[in-house]
């Protein structure tokens, strides 16, 4: 081989050696990116996966409440007629005068919930409307007084009318196929 054809292998060998090298350098970069992008997208997944930990411990308590007291099913008609009587009698011991109650249209959008309402005017002193209010507004017996309106009485200045409107979540029963 002549010293001209030598020299003309010697360019091609070195020429193919840095093609060679940035087709390498470009595969190897690409190689990182991906590389990178699939680190970062582990490392979001813990960050979630903590996160639901976190809140997982944060309401395991309330979980836990929930299964040693959610009420057994029971039908809108039932649950309404129980808040009733409940709220009537706990007014008679009070000793409230009910002037009127009326039942609301039951919430019947919650998925596992639906709550029954009743709105009740009672008439009675300060420390009767406490009383009653009180045993009433059981959270936890999923009950509550969601509305309270209070006025004083045109007749009697010692007593106060109150409008509440008592709420009570019930577990509905599931519809048979």
């Amino acid at each position: 081989m002549s010293a001209r054809e030598t020299k003309l292998l010697i360019f091609f060998a070195a020429a193919g050696f840095i093609v060679v090298n940035f087709l390498l350098f470009g595969f190897f970069k690409s190689k990182a990116i991906e590389v990178e992008r699939k680190r970062d997208q582990a490392r979001q997944t813990l960050d979630t996966a903590e996160m639901f930990s976190a809140s997982r411990e944060q309401v395991l308590d309330e979980m836990e409440w929930l299964a040693e007291h959610e009420p057994e099913p029971v039908a809108e008609q039932d649950a309404q007629t129980k808040l009733q009587q409940l709220c009537e009698a706990e007014a008679g011991k009070a000793g409230l005068t009910v002037n009127t109650q009326k039942p609301q249209p039951s919430d019947t959008n919650g998925i596992h919930f639906h709550r029954a309402k009743m709105t009740f005017s009672v008439t009675g002193t300060e420390l009767q409307l406490y009383t009653w209010l009180d045993r009433i507004n059981m959270p936890n017996d999923l009950r509550i007084a969601a509305s309270i309106r209070l006025s004083p009485n045109k007749k009697d200045d010692t007593k106060i009318d109150c409008t509440a409107t008592i709420e009570q979540w019930f577990v509905p029963i599931p519809p048979t196929a």
